[in-house]
């Protein structure tokens, strides 16, 4: 249950830019979320949504299988931003039409501005000319009653419109990505002067907020909290501790899937560094038998996931009395995890959709609304070390998703001595910390190579590091040859097992930033 008087919801129809224009709002310091086109009408109607947004998606209107939101959200006497997609639905509904283009617009367009209030406020005097990025093959051929165009393009007679009685708007363009201009212009004044939210969506009020509700849910009950050392599971930690102080206990459980010396830095830097209680536990030999003869990279999430369960419930029996665990599942697990349009989710998240139906502990998720970035920013508020905010992401299941088919304690050895090369030549470099995550994968094939005179057969290492803001879109680093080339060089030369290594230059999407 969210604690937030002014929210924006979001509406998603697929589009590939939804989660930016939660950012965008965000940004802003007001709360936004989003939810499937599919939200049911009551219960968009009691979340009071200050405003509406319907992002873009991929679809036409006018096919038989469209993604279609209830028509009756325009009933809810609250302003409506259709984007895109989003817009021809709009207008579609509200008794318009929508047709195949016959020119096309992607990419770059000009916009012309012929209305400078509204969405346009501030704007120079009309008519005036801006950038902005269009990506849509249909186009509004008659607008709904009440509604006039207020910009235009190129290929777009209706390129922008909005009510003349009703707070309802819609722009063909994509408002949320960099390359629309007046962008974050257009959202402000849809936020601020159509929706008159004020900008008090902060992390201290995140914090006041967020400690009434645990200790609203909590009451003199006690906590346990998954803790790993990465960012998301410290900041769940202080920010539980500071809800309910010595109701909680953590519990770090080495996996057998961490990298090396991680267990132990760990561990001392929670008892020497902060007031937690930290229970540790070492299931190392468990995990692995769980995980032998396993390749399917679904049901290596879920094993992984279901252990950590079930030692968390034997200790809480332990402890006694335990009802609630606390984990650090962050807004991006949860969007990657929903089934849309009756296609698979992404994939499990360990404690998304990796958690079993059995479960006896209720779980407590304080950052289930963030990006990462976000908790970045809400750990410093809380007082944290930089050494603990600024870690790169590292994945609950560990090396587990990192080596592909099946997980064993020589495969692991390998992975482990090139990780250690990975993160000391970037951290010696400079570079660790202006990207956003860099490790070794370790793949399930081996190349014919040349050591000294002889032939080797032996194990493919691919490198990957991305630059992204909150893990829901990523590009591939750019990283300096001469330091991919000491990377490599040392791993060829000091791991045994390896005889190449390669550089992964995927964006995501349409790759996912962990391989499996």
């Amino acid at each position: 249950m969210s604690l937030h008087n002014e929210k924006i919801i979001i509406l998603d129809f697929g589009s590939q830019t939804t989660q930016l224009i939660a950012r965008r709002i965000r940004e802003q310091k007001v709360y936004s979320e989003i939810h499937p086109y599919t939200l049911e009408l009551e219960k968009l109607k009691a979340m009071r949504p200050t405003g509406i947004v319907l992002s873009g998606g991929p679809a036409s209107v006018y096919d038989e299988d469209a993604p279609i939101s209830d028509p009756g959200l325009f009933e809810l006497g609250v302003p409506v931003l259709g984007i895109c997609y989003g817009a021809q639905l709009m207008i579609q509904q509200l008794g318009g039409r929508v047709e195949n283009a016959e020119k096309r617009e992607f990419g770059k367009a000009e916009l012309n501005i012929e209305y400078t209030a509204g969405l346009f406020a501030g704007m120079e005097t009309a008519p005036s000319h801006y950038q902005v990025w269009m990506s849509h093959g249909d186009r509004i051929e008659e607008v709904a009653p009440g509604f006039v165009a207020t910009a235009t393009s190129g290929h777009s007679p209706f390129a922008a419109l909005r009510h003349e009685q009703k707070p309802f708007v819609a722009v063909q363009f994509h408002p949320e990505v960099a390359h629309t201009l007046i962008g974050n212009d257009v959202l402000r004044n849809f936020i601020f002067g159509l929706c008159g939210c004020n900008p008090n969506w902060t992390m201290h009020s995140f914090i006041d907020s967020t400690v009434a509700e645990i200790k609203a849910k909590v009451g003199d009950g006690k906590v346990l909290c998954a803790l790993s050392g990465g960012v998301d599971s410290s900041v769940t930690a202080a920010l539980v501790h500071k809800a309910i102080g010595d109701q909680l206990t953590c519990i770090y459980v080495n996996n057998g899937l961490m990298r090396t010396g991680e267990s132990e830095s760990v561990l001392r830097f929670f008892r020497e560094k902060t007031d937690l209680h930290v229970i540790d536990i070492d299931a190392a030999d468990h995990f692995l038998d769980e995980l032998a003869g396993i390749e399917d990279p679904e049901e290596k999430r879920k094993r992984i996931g279901y252990g950590f369960i079930k030692i968390f419930e034997e200790e809480a029996n332990k402890l006694g009395s335990v009802k609630y665990l606390a984990q650090g599942t962050l807004y991006p697990d949860v969007i990657e995890s929903v089934v849309f349009r009756g296609k698979a989710p992404i994939k499990s998240h360990h404690n998304v959709g990796g958690l079993p139906e059995r479960m006896q502990l209720e779980l407590i998720e304080p950052l289930r609304e963030l990006f990462k970035d976000e908790v970045r920013e809400l750990g410093l508020e809380l007082g944290m070390p930089e050494e603990a905010i600024f870690r790169q992401p590292f994945p609950g299941p560990g090396l587990g998703i990192r080596i592909m088919g099946e997980v064993t304690a020589e495969r692991l050895n390998i992975l482990r001595q090139s990780d250690v090369i990975v993160l000391e030549e970037m951290k010696d470099s400079g570079w660790y910390r202006k990207v956003w995550q860099s490790f070794a994968v370790l793949l399930p094939i081996q190349t014919v190579g040349v050591m000294g005179d002889g032939r080797t057969y032996e194990h493919v290492l691919a490198l990957r590091s991305v630059d992204s803001r909150d893990a829901m879109t990523a590009d591939w680093s750019k990283l300096p040859y001469d330091l991919l080339g000491r990377i490599s060089n040392r791993i060829i030369n000091e791991v045994r097992g390896v005889n190449r290594v390669v550089y992964d230059i995927s964006s995501k999407p349409p790759a996912t930033i962990e391989w499996e």
